[in-house]
């Protein structure tokens, strides 16, 4: 949606069409469990209909004036006590109905559950929206209460929702096969614009993001990477990474400045209000009226469970058929990462949606939330895989759901809807080859003194931030986090635990440190401060940069020399960085014609490795491996990873001229910040802080 306003739902057809289906659906489950509990019993199907009936103006009614009185202990109990006022709404109902008997207070608990469990299901399998403007009402009320009343709502705001890891060719084939409806309606409607940008060299998210919502990431040459004068590894989706990240990013007056809210997020973009974003879990409070939109539905809990059961059946689904069929590229999945996938696919996007709902109707100014879900199952499944595209069609269900509610807030908003970076696929280094990239630089090396931290699946970090601030919410309503959470009470889950939680050094003693983040891999060597020569490094190591310019599965090195020149190094050219001058052929060649820019401004930052190097890249089958085992992947040169989108309003303004690089996309969205006349309300920029604490 753009500045377009909705009328009220009552007023709209379809609001009385879902009603009337939903009442349908109550009906025939009721009939049903009157056939399988014992103790619920209805005479007829017209006593079922009068029932299902009261049960809907019972939830329009009571609900809404209950709610307002026990919101605060739904909150503390994460929902439960939700459910059992709502069972003891169904049991009031079901208890005074003629032609009904229900035994007990926990056979109207299982009721209310199966009604959810089929409503859920069917509207599903239908496609129908599952929003109700009862519950928007409830949310509408409570988040006026939590308004800043300093806020000029005349001014419009905008909702920049992300898709994280989606490629702007895959969304083009997408809106052409119909998996994403929403946003293909706004753009037939003509309302909305699509275009590509291209992301830096290091094209992962908090790069990405430190652009995009601070404008500077710079020295974020990866994902992960180590800082020789502190012997420290500093880890993106870790909560001190993270931090570390944003403080050296910040100037004060990021994207989200002015009042602004940060959900799902790596980074804050210096907003007032945040949840689940990673440096802000152990670095201020959390404020648990975040939650409140997502507790005010007493469904809310029973459906998510709902849709998190079935995603893992659809996961667990999906793995045995690529193993039955045999597809290739795959990685092995297990219920571990079922158990994952549906906290990212399922139980984030409800929480976020409903907070970012709850935002709109607060009038915030500017929000900026992630999507997580679609970038974690293309990475085990592949990008344009069903089971991924299912993912983004659910995802854009929720933005339909968002621009609905939007439309209906106090504020005026336009709905701007992009991606960080995109995904590349093919099969793994190590399907490949035999081998991981540790094991090329052991045997060229021929030391055991090795480090290669491990890397945990990123659905971990989703996890423990979900956890922290759900902990947080319950806190605040106990009064408990009134004092600034330390770093001690982020919940941290996964194998990466340890270092996540401070344990930073655990490596710092070997020789050589190995480090993946995609295509993209990281050789340092040795602990000195200060970068090696390509002539220190052959001295070192005589046979470790023939072996891997060499190696089929690396396409180019960087490397700089003794006196100072950035060298990009094939197997059968040398590309001269600073002058342009090539020797044979130009190794950057398949990774388009801005290839040497990023490479050239990643040699410049302080903590690039002695050695960056990226994976070949296919032309011919446009597949590209990854030195970790993922399917699909990101971080580095080569194919649709370079490649997202941004989707925005028809009315805003857009550079004639290719956008390279997250830091210039965020110069366009604070243009367009400013255009709606949010430039009073942004603080003046404050000088970054630089290299280590």
């Amino acid at each position: 949606m753009s500045a377009a306003r909705l009328t009220s739902p009552l007023r709209q057809p379809r609001t009385y069409i879902r009603a009337a289906f939903s009442i349908l659906i109550a009906t025939l489950t009721l009939w049903l469990c009157a056939a399988l509990l014992p103790g619920l019993t209805i005479l007829s199907w017209r006593d079922a209909l009068g029932t299902a009936i009261a049960i809907a103006i019972t939830n329009a009614i009571i609900w809404p004036l209950l709610i307002r009185f026990a919101l605060p202990i739904t909150v503390l109990t994460l929902g439960l006590a939700g459910l059992l006022l709502n069972g003891i709404l169904v049991w009031a109902v079901l208890s005074t109905t003629d032609g009904l008997h229900v035994d007990s207070l926990g056979t109207s608990l299982l009721v209310a559950f199966l009604l959810t469990l089929a409503n859920t299901v069917i509207t599903g399998l239908l496609g129908i929206d599952d929003d109700d403007f009862y519950y928007r009402n409830i949310i509408r009320r409570a988040a006026r209460r939590h308004a800043d009343e300093t806020l000029d709502e005349a001014v419009p705001g905008i909702l920049f929702l992300e898709i994280d890891g989606l490629a702007e060719p895959v969304l083009r084939r997408a809106i052409r096969d119909g998996n994403v409806p929403t946003l293909a309606r706004w753009i037939r409607a003509d309302s909305h614009r699509l275009e590509s940008w291209e992301c830096d060299w290091s094209s992962q998210t908090s790069a990405s993001q430190a652009g995009l919502l601070h404008g500077s990431n710079h020295d974020i040459p990866a994902f992960r990477w180590f800082e020789k004068e502190t012997g420290r590894f500093i880890v993106s989706n870790h909560p001190r990474g993270a931090a570390e990240i944003e403080r050296r990013a910040s100037n004060g007056a990021g994207l989200l400045a002015g009042g602004g809210a940060s959900r799902g997020n790596l980074v804050t973009g210096d907003a007032a209000h945040t949840s689940f974003t990673i440096s802000a879990l152990h670095v201020r409070a959390t404020r648990g009226g975040d939650y409140y939109a997502y507790f005010a539905n007493p469904y809310s809990v029973f459906r998510t469970f709902i849709l998190a059961l079935l995603d893992i059946g659809r996961e667990l689904l999906a793995s045995a058929q690529q193993l039955r069929r045999d597809v290739e590229p795959r990685v092995r999945r297990g219920f571990r990462y079922a158990l994952l996938r549906a906290v990212t696919v399922v139980i984030l996007r409800d929480i976020s949606v409903q907070t970012v709902i709850a935002d709109a109707y607060a009038g915030r100014p500017v929000l900026y939330a992630t999507f997580v879900g679609y970038d974690e199952v293309a990475h085990h499944s592949g990008i344009e895989r069903y089971d991924a595209l299912d993912v983004l069609r659910g995802i854009d269900r929720s933005f339909s759901r968002i621009a609905h509610a939007a439309a209906t807030s106090p504020r005026r908003y336009h709905l701007v809807v992009l991606s960080d970076h995109g995904q590349s696929q093919g099969p793994t280094f190590k399907q490949q080859f035999g081998t991981t990239l540790e094991e090329v630089v052991h045997e060229a090396c021929g030391t055991d003194s090795i480090a290669h931290p491990y890397h945990e699946d990123e659905a971990w970090s989703h996890l423990s931030a979900a956890a922290s601030e759900l902990l947080a919410a319950r806190g605040r309503v106990l009064r408990l986090a009134a004092r600034p959470r330390e770093s001690g009470d982020a919940l941290l889950f996964g194998p990466g635990r340890d270092a996540a939680a401070g344990d930073e050094h655990a490596f710092d003693s070997e020789e050589l440190k190995v480090l993946a983040s995609g295509s993209l891999g990281l050789i340092y060597i040795g602990n000195a401060p200060g970068r090696l020569s390509l002539e220190e490094i052959n001295e070192r190591y005589p046979h470790l940069i023939p072996r891997l310019v060499a190696h089929p599965g690396i396409g180019f090195i960087l490397v700089r020399s003794e006196d100072g020149e950035p060298l990009a190094i094939g197997k059968h050219g040398v590309h001269h960085l600073a002058t342009g001058a090539i020797d044979g052929s130009d190794p950057l060649l398949p990774y388009g014609p801005n290839a040497a820019q990023h490479v050239l401004r990643t040699d410049g930052f302080p903590h690039v490795a002695d050695i960056m190097l990226n994976a070949a890249y296919d032309e011919m089958t446009a597949e590209i491996g990854a030195f970790e085992e993922l399917v699909g992947h990101h971080g580095g040169l080569g194919g649709e990873q370079m490649h997202p989108f941004v989707l925005f309003p028809r009315s805003f303004d857009f550079p004639s001229e290719e956008v390279v690089g997250s830091e210039q996309l965020h110069r366009v969205m604070i243009k367009w910040l400013e255009d709606l006349g949010h430039g009073a309300a942004r603080p003046a920029p404050l000088a970054r802080a630089t290299g280590s604490p």
